[in-house]
Protein backbone atom coordinates (compact mmCIF):
# COMPACT_ATOMS: atom_id res chain seq x y z
CA UNK A 1 0.00 0.00 0.00
CA UNK A 2 1.17 3.52 -0.82
CA UNK A 3 0.92 6.01 2.04
CA UNK A 4 -1.67 8.78 2.42
CA UNK A 5 0.83 11.64 2.30
CA UNK A 6 -0.92 15.00 2.09
CA UNK A 7 -4.42 13.51 2.46
CA UNK A 8 -5.83 16.40 4.45
CA UNK A 9 -5.30 19.33 2.09
CA UNK A 10 -7.13 20.02 -1.18
CA UNK A 11 -3.98 21.67 -2.51
CA UNK A 12 -1.61 18.89 -1.48
CA UNK A 13 -0.26 16.18 -3.68
CA UNK A 14 -2.37 13.03 -4.01
CA UNK A 15 -1.19 9.52 -3.33
CA UNK A 16 -2.38 6.95 -5.84
CA UNK A 17 -5.02 5.75 -3.34
CA UNK A 18 -6.49 9.20 -2.88
CA UNK A 19 -6.25 9.86 -6.61
CA UNK A 20 -8.26 6.68 -7.21
CA UNK A 21 -10.99 7.78 -4.79
CA UNK A 22 -11.27 11.28 -6.26
CA UNK A 23 -11.03 10.37 -9.94
CA UNK A 24 -13.09 7.19 -10.25
CA UNK A 25 -10.12 5.27 -11.67
CA UNK A 26 -8.92 2.22 -9.78
CA UNK A 27 -5.36 2.01 -8.51
CA UNK A 28 -4.57 -0.62 -11.16
CA UNK A 29 -6.06 1.63 -13.87
CA UNK A 30 -3.91 4.55 -12.72
CA UNK A 31 -0.83 2.35 -12.90
CA UNK A 32 -1.86 1.20 -16.39
CA UNK A 33 -2.34 4.76 -17.66
CA UNK A 34 1.01 5.71 -16.13
CA UNK A 35 2.69 2.89 -18.02
CA UNK A 36 0.88 3.89 -21.21
CA UNK A 37 2.09 7.48 -20.87
CA UNK A 38 -1.46 8.86 -20.65
CA UNK A 39 -1.52 10.01 -17.02
CA UNK A 40 1.97 10.14 -15.55
CA UNK A 41 2.37 11.01 -11.83
CA UNK A 42 3.86 14.38 -11.02
CA UNK A 43 6.56 12.61 -9.03
CA UNK A 44 7.64 9.14 -7.93
CA UNK A 45 9.54 8.51 -4.70
CA UNK A 46 12.82 6.90 -5.87
CA UNK A 47 13.15 4.89 -2.66
CA UNK A 48 9.60 3.56 -2.19
CA UNK A 49 8.24 3.83 -5.74
CA UNK A 50 5.16 5.68 -4.39
CA UNK A 51 3.39 7.79 -6.99
CA UNK A 52 2.18 11.33 -6.25
CA UNK A 53 -0.22 13.44 -8.28
CA UNK A 54 -0.92 17.17 -8.25
CA UNK A 55 -4.44 18.59 -7.72
CA UNK A 56 -4.74 19.74 -11.34
CA UNK A 57 -4.27 16.11 -12.45
CA UNK A 58 -7.52 15.11 -10.75
CA UNK A 59 -9.55 16.77 -13.53
CA UNK A 60 -7.48 14.99 -16.18
CA UNK A 61 -7.96 11.67 -14.38
CA UNK A 62 -11.73 12.23 -14.19
CA UNK A 63 -11.73 12.96 -17.93
CA UNK A 64 -9.87 9.70 -18.57
CA UNK A 65 -12.35 7.84 -16.35
CA UNK A 66 -15.33 9.29 -18.25
CA UNK A 67 -13.84 8.42 -21.64
CA UNK A 68 -13.03 4.93 -20.40
CA UNK A 69 -16.61 4.37 -19.20
CA UNK A 70 -18.00 5.05 -22.68
CA UNK A 71 -15.49 2.74 -24.36
CA UNK A 72 -13.10 5.26 -25.92
CA UNK A 73 -9.95 3.26 -26.84
CA UNK A 74 -6.53 4.17 -25.49
CA UNK A 75 -5.49 5.94 -28.70
CA UNK A 76 -8.70 7.99 -28.61
CA UNK A 77 -8.12 8.97 -24.97
CA UNK A 78 -4.65 10.20 -25.92
CA UNK A 79 -6.10 12.28 -28.76
CA UNK A 80 -8.77 13.88 -26.56
CA UNK A 81 -6.24 14.74 -23.85
CA UNK A 82 -3.87 16.24 -26.40
CA UNK A 83 -6.65 18.39 -27.89
CA UNK A 84 -8.63 19.10 -24.70
CA UNK A 85 -8.05 22.86 -24.98
CA UNK A 86 -9.50 22.85 -28.52
CA UNK A 87 -13.29 22.41 -28.08
CA UNK A 88 -13.92 22.05 -31.82
CA UNK A 89 -11.42 19.22 -32.22
CA UNK A 90 -12.69 17.42 -29.11
CA UNK A 91 -16.31 17.73 -30.29
CA UNK A 92 -15.37 16.15 -33.63
CA UNK A 93 -13.57 13.25 -31.86
CA UNK A 94 -16.49 12.63 -29.50
CA UNK A 95 -19.00 12.79 -32.36
CA UNK A 96 -17.03 10.13 -34.26
CA UNK A 97 -16.95 7.88 -31.21
CA UNK A 98 -20.66 8.41 -30.58
CA UNK A 99 -21.38 7.42 -34.18
CA UNK A 100 -19.37 4.22 -33.68
CA UNK A 101 -21.35 3.46 -30.51
CA UNK A 102 -24.63 4.04 -32.35
CA UNK A 103 -23.50 1.73 -35.15
CA UNK A 104 -22.50 -0.87 -32.57
CA UNK A 105 -25.93 -0.57 -30.95
CA UNK A 106 -27.59 -1.03 -34.33
CA UNK A 107 -25.42 -4.12 -34.92
CA UNK A 108 -26.34 -5.46 -31.49
CA UNK A 109 -30.05 -4.94 -32.15
CA UNK A 110 -29.72 -6.81 -35.43
CA UNK A 111 -27.88 -9.67 -33.74
CA UNK A 112 -30.43 -9.87 -30.92
CA UNK A 113 -33.20 -9.86 -33.49
CA UNK A 114 -31.43 -12.76 -35.17
CA UNK A 115 -31.23 -14.56 -31.79
CA UNK A 116 -34.96 -14.14 -31.25
CA UNK A 117 -35.63 -15.42 -34.75
CA UNK A 118 -33.43 -18.47 -34.12
CA UNK A 119 -35.15 -19.20 -30.82
CA UNK A 120 -38.54 -18.95 -32.49
CA UNK A 121 -37.43 -21.39 -35.18
CA UNK A 122 -35.20 -23.60 -33.05
CA UNK A 123 -36.11 -26.76 -34.91
CA UNK A 124 -35.63 -25.18 -38.34
CA UNK A 125 -32.39 -24.52 -40.19
CA UNK A 126 -32.77 -21.04 -41.73
CA UNK A 127 -31.72 -20.82 -45.36
CA UNK A 128 -30.61 -17.68 -47.14
CA UNK A 129 -29.88 -17.36 -50.83
CA UNK A 130 -28.24 -14.20 -52.13
CA UNK A 131 -27.76 -13.52 -55.84
CA UNK A 132 -25.12 -11.11 -57.16
CA UNK A 133 -23.53 -10.26 -60.48
CA UNK A 134 -20.49 -12.38 -61.14
CA UNK A 135 -18.28 -9.47 -62.20
CA UNK A 136 -19.15 -7.53 -59.01
CA UNK A 137 -18.36 -10.52 -56.81
CA UNK A 138 -15.09 -11.26 -58.60
CA UNK A 139 -13.93 -7.64 -58.22
CA UNK A 140 -14.81 -7.59 -54.50
CA UNK A 141 -13.00 -10.88 -53.84
CA UNK A 142 -9.90 -9.55 -55.62
CA UNK A 143 -10.04 -6.51 -53.33
CA UNK A 144 -9.92 -8.62 -50.12
CA UNK A 145 -8.08 -11.80 -51.12
CA UNK A 146 -4.64 -10.42 -50.18
CA UNK A 147 -5.65 -10.06 -46.50
CA UNK A 148 -6.64 -13.71 -45.92
CA UNK A 149 -4.65 -15.18 -43.01
CA UNK A 150 -2.66 -18.40 -42.87
CA UNK A 151 -2.10 -18.94 -39.13
CA UNK A 152 -3.04 -22.57 -38.33
CA UNK A 153 -3.95 -21.51 -34.79
CA UNK A 154 -6.60 -19.12 -36.15
CA UNK A 155 -8.48 -21.14 -38.79
CA UNK A 156 -11.36 -18.66 -39.02
CA UNK A 157 -8.93 -16.08 -40.46
CA UNK A 158 -8.04 -18.45 -43.30
CA UNK A 159 -11.45 -17.81 -44.82
CA UNK A 160 -13.51 -14.95 -46.22
CA UNK A 161 -16.54 -13.65 -44.35
CA UNK A 162 -19.69 -13.36 -46.48
CA UNK A 163 -21.89 -10.89 -44.56
CA UNK A 164 -25.30 -10.93 -46.26
CA UNK A 165 -27.83 -8.12 -45.77
CA UNK A 166 -30.69 -6.97 -48.03
CA UNK A 167 -28.66 -4.00 -49.28
CA UNK A 168 -25.29 -5.59 -49.94
CA UNK A 169 -23.09 -8.63 -49.63
CA UNK A 170 -19.92 -7.56 -47.81
CA UNK A 171 -16.86 -9.78 -48.14
CA UNK A 172 -14.16 -9.39 -45.49
CA UNK A 173 -10.71 -10.89 -44.86
CA UNK A 174 -8.12 -10.25 -42.16
CA UNK A 175 -4.91 -11.75 -40.81
CA UNK A 176 -4.84 -9.41 -37.75
CA UNK A 177 -2.19 -7.17 -39.34
CA UNK A 178 -4.45 -5.96 -42.14
CA UNK A 179 -8.14 -6.05 -42.92
CA UNK A 180 -9.95 -5.65 -46.22
CA UNK A 181 -13.68 -5.30 -46.91
CA UNK A 182 -15.59 -4.79 -50.14
CA UNK A 183 -19.28 -4.46 -50.96
CA UNK A 184 -21.19 -6.32 -53.66
CA UNK A 185 -24.64 -5.01 -54.71
CA UNK A 186 -27.40 -7.59 -54.15
CA UNK A 187 -29.50 -8.58 -57.16
CA UNK A 188 -31.86 -10.77 -55.13
CA UNK A 189 -32.14 -12.21 -51.64
CA UNK A 190 -34.37 -14.86 -50.10
CA UNK A 191 -34.09 -15.44 -46.35
CA UNK A 192 -32.80 -13.60 -43.28
CA UNK A 193 -29.57 -11.64 -43.00
CA UNK A 194 -26.70 -13.99 -42.26
CA UNK A 195 -22.93 -14.14 -42.00
CA UNK A 196 -20.74 -17.14 -42.77
CA UNK A 197 -17.00 -17.70 -43.22
CA UNK A 198 -16.18 -19.59 -46.41
CA UNK A 199 -12.83 -21.39 -46.67
CA UNK A 200 -10.50 -19.61 -49.07
CA UNK A 201 -10.06 -22.69 -51.28
CA UNK A 202 -13.83 -22.74 -51.80
CA UNK A 203 -13.88 -18.99 -52.48
CA UNK A 204 -11.13 -19.40 -55.06
CA UNK A 205 -13.28 -21.96 -56.89
CA UNK A 206 -16.15 -19.54 -57.55
CA UNK A 207 -16.18 -19.22 -61.34
CA UNK A 208 -16.92 -16.16 -63.43
CA UNK A 209 -20.56 -16.11 -64.51
CA UNK A 210 -23.29 -13.61 -65.28
CA UNK A 211 -24.86 -14.22 -61.88
CA UNK A 212 -23.75 -16.14 -58.81
CA UNK A 213 -26.25 -17.51 -56.27
CA UNK A 214 -24.89 -18.36 -52.82
CA UNK A 215 -27.08 -20.41 -50.48
CA UNK A 216 -26.22 -20.63 -46.79
CA UNK A 217 -28.00 -23.21 -44.63
CA UNK A 218 -26.54 -23.95 -41.23
CA UNK A 219 -22.95 -25.03 -41.70
CA UNK A 220 -23.26 -25.71 -45.45
CA UNK A 221 -22.87 -23.42 -48.45
CA UNK A 222 -23.93 -24.02 -52.05
CA UNK A 223 -22.62 -21.89 -54.91
CA UNK A 224 -24.45 -21.84 -58.25
CA UNK A 225 -22.66 -19.98 -61.05
CA UNK A 226 -23.84 -20.36 -64.63
CA UNK A 227 -24.49 -24.07 -65.21
CA UNK A 228 -22.14 -25.19 -62.41
CA UNK A 229 -22.97 -25.92 -58.78
CA UNK A 230 -20.76 -27.00 -55.90
CA UNK A 231 -21.14 -27.39 -52.15
CA UNK A 232 -18.85 -26.89 -49.18
CA UNK A 233 -18.71 -26.45 -45.42
CA UNK A 234 -18.38 -23.09 -43.74
CA UNK A 235 -15.83 -22.43 -40.99
CA UNK A 236 -17.87 -22.75 -37.81
CA UNK A 237 -16.09 -20.11 -35.73
CA UNK A 238 -17.02 -16.49 -35.04
CA UNK A 239 -15.32 -13.95 -37.28
CA UNK A 240 -13.93 -10.75 -35.68
CA UNK A 241 -16.36 -7.82 -35.52
CA UNK A 242 -14.99 -5.93 -38.50
CA UNK A 243 -17.66 -3.20 -38.52
CA UNK A 244 -16.23 -1.42 -35.48
CA UNK A 245 -12.87 -1.15 -37.22
CA UNK A 246 -14.09 0.43 -40.44
CA UNK A 247 -13.92 4.23 -40.82
CA UNK A 248 -17.24 6.04 -40.52
CA UNK A 249 -16.52 8.32 -43.49
CA UNK A 250 -14.18 8.73 -46.45
CA UNK A 251 -11.97 11.29 -44.72
CA UNK A 252 -8.46 11.23 -46.10
CA UNK A 253 -6.23 12.44 -48.90
CA UNK A 254 -6.91 11.61 -52.55
CA UNK A 255 -3.91 10.00 -54.24
CA UNK A 256 -3.16 8.60 -57.65
CA UNK A 257 -2.63 4.89 -57.10
CA UNK A 258 -0.22 4.43 -59.99
CA UNK A 259 1.90 7.43 -58.94
CA UNK A 260 2.16 6.17 -55.36
CA UNK A 261 3.20 2.70 -56.58
CA UNK A 262 5.91 4.32 -58.72
CA UNK A 263 7.13 6.35 -55.73
CA UNK A 264 7.27 3.18 -53.64
CA UNK A 265 9.35 1.45 -56.31
CA UNK A 266 11.81 4.38 -56.42
CA UNK A 267 12.13 4.85 -52.65
CA UNK A 268 15.18 3.27 -50.94
CA UNK A 269 14.28 0.25 -48.80
CA UNK A 270 13.98 0.62 -45.05
CA UNK A 271 14.20 -2.65 -43.14
CA UNK A 272 13.05 -3.63 -39.65
CA UNK A 273 13.13 -6.89 -37.70
CA UNK A 274 10.15 -8.04 -35.66
CA UNK A 275 9.63 -11.42 -33.97
CA UNK A 276 12.61 -12.87 -35.80
CA UNK A 277 11.41 -11.74 -39.23
CA UNK A 278 12.98 -8.97 -41.30
CA UNK A 279 10.88 -7.01 -43.77
CA UNK A 280 10.72 -3.65 -45.53
CA UNK A 281 8.60 -0.78 -44.27
CA UNK A 282 7.44 2.46 -45.85
CA UNK A 283 6.67 5.63 -43.91
CA UNK A 284 3.97 7.96 -45.25
CA UNK A 285 3.05 11.47 -44.21
CA UNK A 286 0.31 13.82 -45.28
CA UNK A 287 1.00 17.46 -46.06
CA UNK A 288 -0.17 20.38 -48.21
CA UNK A 289 1.16 18.61 -51.31
CA UNK A 290 -0.68 15.38 -50.51
CA UNK A 291 0.72 12.05 -49.33
CA UNK A 292 4.44 11.42 -49.70
CA UNK A 293 7.03 8.86 -48.65
CA UNK A 294 9.34 10.14 -45.93
CA UNK A 295 12.33 9.10 -43.82
CA UNK A 296 10.97 11.06 -40.88
CA UNK A 297 7.97 10.57 -38.57
CA UNK A 298 4.69 9.46 -40.07
CA UNK A 299 2.68 6.26 -40.47
CA UNK A 300 5.02 3.30 -41.03
CA UNK A 301 3.55 0.15 -42.61
CA UNK A 302 4.79 -3.09 -44.10
CA UNK A 303 5.82 -2.19 -47.68
CA UNK A 304 4.61 -5.48 -49.19
CA UNK A 305 1.23 -5.14 -47.47
CA UNK A 306 0.93 -1.56 -48.74
CA UNK A 307 1.61 -2.59 -52.34
CA UNK A 308 -0.94 -5.40 -52.09
CA UNK A 309 -3.55 -3.03 -50.65
CA UNK A 310 -2.91 -0.48 -53.41
CA UNK A 311 -3.32 -3.19 -56.05
CA UNK A 312 -6.51 -4.40 -54.35
CA UNK A 313 -7.90 -0.85 -54.35
CA UNK A 314 -7.98 -0.89 -58.16
CA UNK A 315 -6.73 1.63 -60.69
CA UNK A 316 -7.24 5.36 -60.65
CA UNK A 317 -7.75 7.51 -57.59
CA UNK A 318 -7.61 6.16 -54.04
CA UNK A 319 -8.20 7.84 -50.69
CA UNK A 320 -5.61 7.40 -47.92
CA UNK A 321 -6.45 8.12 -44.30
CA UNK A 322 -3.45 8.82 -42.05
CA UNK A 323 -4.54 9.71 -38.51
CA UNK A 324 -1.22 9.22 -36.77
CA UNK A 325 1.55 6.70 -36.11
CA UNK A 326 -0.56 4.47 -33.81
CA UNK A 327 -3.74 4.22 -35.89
CA UNK A 328 -4.22 2.00 -38.95
CA UNK A 329 -3.58 3.33 -42.44
CA UNK A 330 -6.90 3.36 -44.31
CA UNK A 331 -7.02 2.87 -48.09
CA UNK A 332 -10.38 3.38 -49.78
CA UNK A 333 -10.93 2.17 -53.33
CA UNK A 334 -13.76 3.25 -55.57
CA UNK A 335 -14.32 0.34 -57.95
CA UNK A 336 -15.38 -1.82 -56.29
CA UNK A 337 -16.24 0.04 -53.12
CA UNK A 338 -13.54 -1.35 -50.81
CA UNK A 339 -11.61 -0.45 -47.67
CA UNK A 340 -8.24 -1.79 -46.52
CA UNK A 341 -6.72 -1.19 -43.09
CA UNK A 342 -3.01 -1.76 -42.43
CA UNK A 343 -1.71 -1.86 -38.86
CA UNK A 344 1.19 0.56 -38.33
CA UNK A 345 4.71 -0.64 -37.58
CA UNK A 346 6.45 0.91 -34.58
CA UNK A 347 9.93 1.99 -35.65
Amino acid sequence: MESSKGAGSAGAVRTIGRMARESGLSVSALRFYDGAGVLTPASVDPASGYRYYTPDQVVVARLVASLRRVGVPLAGIREVLAARHDPGAVDAMLDRHLLRLEQGLADARRELSSVRSLLAQEDLVPTTTVTVRGTDLAAALRAVRFAVGSDPDLPVLSGVLFDVTPGALTVVATDRYRLAAAEVPVVGMDGPAVGAVLPVDLVDRIPSAETVAITLAGGVVRVAAGTGTFDGDVIAEPFPDYRRLLPVDDAGVAVDGAALRAALAAAPPRRVRRDGTEYEVTTLESGPGGVRITDGPGVAVNREFLLQALDAGGGGQLVLGLDGPITPLVITGRSPRSVSLLMPVRL
